[in-house]
């Protein structure tokens, strides 16, 4: 019985674990945005395949443009990202990341807003100085304290704040919830990059596909628009770095497929370990009970009702068993749930598939187990039955 229980209790509680290792990254890639591509700045080679004599190249506005209107792209928007900027409040200060984007970008990234409003076209075509914050900003610089219409200095330089992204992500460390939006325009005009050749430089690009299906045309003809705008071949991977998150989720995705596979075939080896366990003792049960079986057969008993009897005992033993080894799972799923889950993770949980694979196993085990111990105390003859004891 231990053997079907820990085998199902297992196979549940295994499947579960990886559902829960899938879930949890799901959600922290959707907490990014939905199928968006990242593109920073990068080295081409000054001689073709030599990267050691690579130059660096930095994003400029015009990127941004060839690639918004690229014919397999959804929607762009630039990004100059400073960490160096003071923000300073009536009641205190804070070192973070102001971060310059137009309107459409919270369109791209996933940035509910809990009070106010977001950046919008007038607020980039006039350079207003507005800034929309996230809530551990708010905690740090308003304690208490109402946050619309309030002023903020980002070095020195006054900005109205006119709204509050909402939590985003797991837990209060999270840097989006840290941030300062203000208009990109605001942002190139008070903050450009620091360094040589970065008074124009984007920090990134943010950019959708139109559809998930074509992240890839969308990342080609990225590449292309810098390749013409920078002089170099657009077909050398070395000379770029971009992150697309939907072919990193899709790679992900097979890996969970694999291990929910190999975890899942962990469980139902354990599960015919104890099929296996069940049968030896039905085996045992019908040589111990051989009189037994002689003395029903001896008073008419069939071999059919002889083959039931022990075919029921055996099902009975394993169904039992399998009970236990489900709720056992359900409870210590339930248990774990209870607990905060570390960043990455979603507390296990009962996947259909698994539940109906191990109900699917359980019932084979049920009826290999009793099957065969039950035809053997059936082919019994009732002589030789009685003169065993």
């Amino acid at each position: 019985m231990f053997g079907i229980a820990w085998g199902v209790g297992s196979l549940l509680l295994l499947v579960g674990l990886g559902e829960g290792f899938r879930s949890g990254n799901r959600k922290q890639m959707d907490s990014l945005g939905e199928n968006i591509l990242f593109l920073w700045g990068g080295r081409y080679p000054a001689i073709a395949g030599n990267m050691q004599s690579g130059k660096a190249y930095h994003l400029t506005y015009d990127d941004y443009l060839g690639i918004k209107a690229a014919p397999h792209v959804k929607d762009a928007s630039p990004v100059l990202l400073r960490q160096d900027i003071r923000a300073v409040s009536e009641t205190g200060s804070y070192n973070g990341q102001v971060i310059g984007v137009e309107p459409q970008f919270n369109g791209i990234r996933y940035l509910p807003m809990r009070q106010g409003r977001w950046l919008d076209a007038g607020d980039e075509a006039e350079r207003r100085n507005i800034a929309v914050v996230g809530t551990e900003l708010v905690k740090v610089l308003f304690p208490g304290r109402a946050v619309l219409g309030n002023i903020l200095l980002l070095n020195g330089v006054r900005f109205e704040i006119v709204g509050i992204v909402d939590s985003v992500g797991r837990g209060d460390n999270n840097a989006t919830n840290s941030r300062i939006y203000v208009p990109f325009s605001t942002m190139a005009m008070y903050f450009p990059l620091k360094g040589e050749g970065n008074a124009k430089a984007l920090s990134m690009i943010n950019f959708q596909p139109r559809v998930r299906e074509e992240h890839e045309l969308a990342r080609d003809e990225s590449r292309r628009v810098l390749g013409h705008n920078h002089g170099f071949d657009w077909h050398d991977p070395d000379a770029f770095d971009d992150w697309d998150t939907v072919k990193s989720a899709e790679t992900v995705g097979k890996i969970f497929a694999a291990m929910n596979v190999f975890l899942g075939s962990v469980g139902l080896v354990t599960l015919a370990l104890g099929a296996i366990g069940v049968i030896n003792i039905m085996l045992v049960s019908v040589t111990e009970r051989t009189r037994e079986i002689g003395l029903r057969k001896a008073v008419g008993a069939t071999s059919g009702s002889v083959m039931l009897q022990f075919f029921l005992e055996g099902l009975l033993i394993t169904a039992v068993s399998g009970a236990i080894g489900i709720g056992g799972a359900a409870g210590l799923m339930h248990l774990l749930s209870q607990f905060p889950a570390p960043d990455g993770f979603d507390p296990p949980k009962i996947v259909p598939f698994s539940a109906a694979l191990a109900m699917g196993s359980l019932t084979v085990a049920g009826i290999v187990a009793g099957l065969y111990p039950a035809r053997k105390a059936a082919m019994m003859a009732p002589v030789e039955a009685l003169r065993r004891e």
